[in-house]
């Protein structure tokens, strides 16, 4: 009954044999075999048109690198309050921006509110040397609690974004699972929403290691080459990333994956509102589950062999818990089985 996260998941099966079939013989190096030019080309396809796809390690790696492409001086990007970008890549954009600052914006379940996006742009006018200047957008998708930005939540910021001449990224290290939540393919849930840049997460749902950065104006990408070495992040062997995203796109296996650790997130979040253990904090098509429950009955769960995380109350939720209780997290995967989520409603009671 592990459900402290997708990344406690191992690879699947298929990522396995992908790695192993490439394991011998020679290949270019730096990104130019033909496998990875391969992959590119699935990439074209999935997002229907000419994108620049650099491989990377890690979703810091990909969300840092990101904002540096479109740093500007005094540079300033705006993100959820509480995004991973801001919350846990301990400073990584501001480090690899050499210093642009991130500004968190309030939303409920996770999400920009698009006026109060509006109204913190509006404290950086142009010309005003002493604030310096907006740089970037970028939102979570899915978010950090399991809530997914709609076509037309996208779309408003998107708006804003060019309003304002802003570039829009999206953080998507949960994206698979929220675009089968959403049943649109890539571009319909980034380019044509106006989105620029993807952090295009694969390790979470099945990978051992795959990340790629996606631009979909590859004129966008003219520096990120020298970003990405500079970075330490241009992988010399990295025909084994592109072997992990050539067996996880062959035949949509990853859209499989993320349906099928969506539907045990579903199945919990089922089992959980009607259960007298325990009650749902908010509903959540991804992968992430998020119960209110007493600490004396977390405890118990976890002598049983559960495990999970005691998750910070959002701002927007607060008052969800008494002093007696916490709020769990609780993440499926792949890997994650309808008896692992049954046992553990049943032993919530």
């Amino acid at each position: 009954m592990i459900f402290t996260s997708d990344n406690w998941a191992g690879a699947h099966p298929a990522i396995s044999r992908g790695l192993e079939a490439n394991a011998s013989g020679f290949a270019a190096a730096y990104g130019t075999s033909e496998l990875d030019r391969k992959v590119e080309a699935t990439f074209n396809r999935i997002f229907g048109r000419e994108v620049a796809v650099f491989f990377v390690g890690t979703g810091t790696a990909a969300n840092s690198l990101a904002l540096s492409s479109i740093n500007r001086p005094g540079g300033v990007s705006f993100c959820h309050r509480e995004a991973h970008v801001i919350e846990d890549e301990c400073g990584a954009p501001e480090y690899f921006t050499h210093g642009a600052r991130l500004v968190p914006v309030d939303g409920a379940y996770g999400k920009i509110d698009p006026e109060t996006l509006e109204s913190e742009i509006g404290r950086f006018p142009p010309g005003f040397v002493h604030a310096g200047q907006p740089m970037a957008i970028t939102i979570t998708q899915s978010t950090e609690i399991g809530t997914v930005y709609s076509a037309d939540e996208i779309r408003a910021i998107s708006a804003i974004a060019k309003a304002h001449g802003l570039p829009l990224h999206m953080d998507g290290a949960r994206f698979a699972n929220a675009l089968v939540a959403l049943d649109l393919s890539p571009d319909e849930m980034t380019a044509d929403l106006g989105i620029d840049i993807v952090s295009f997460g694969g390790t979470k749902n099945g990978c051992w290691c795959a990340e790629a950065l996606v631009f979909m104006d590859p004129a966008m990408a003219r520096d990120l080459p020298f970003i990405r070495k500079r970075a330490a992040q241009l992988f010399s062997k990295s025909r084994f990333i592109a072997a992990q995203f050539e067996a996880y796109f062959e035949g949509d296996l990853w859209l499989d994956l993320a349906r099928h650790a969506n539907a045990m997130s579903a199945r919990l979040q089922a089992g959980i509102k009607a259960s007298s253990g325990a009650r749902l904090g908010w509903e959540g098509p991804a992968n992430e589950t998020f119960a209110v429950m007493g600490k004396a009955k977390a405890a118990h769960l976890r002598e049983l062999g559960a495990m999970f995380y005691d998750w910070n109350l959002p701002r927007s939720n607060r008052g969800l818990t008494t002093p007696d209780e916490t709020l769990a997290r609780l993440v499926t995967s792949f890997a994650t089985t309808a008896d692992d989520v049954d046992r553990f409603i049943e032993a919530l009671g």
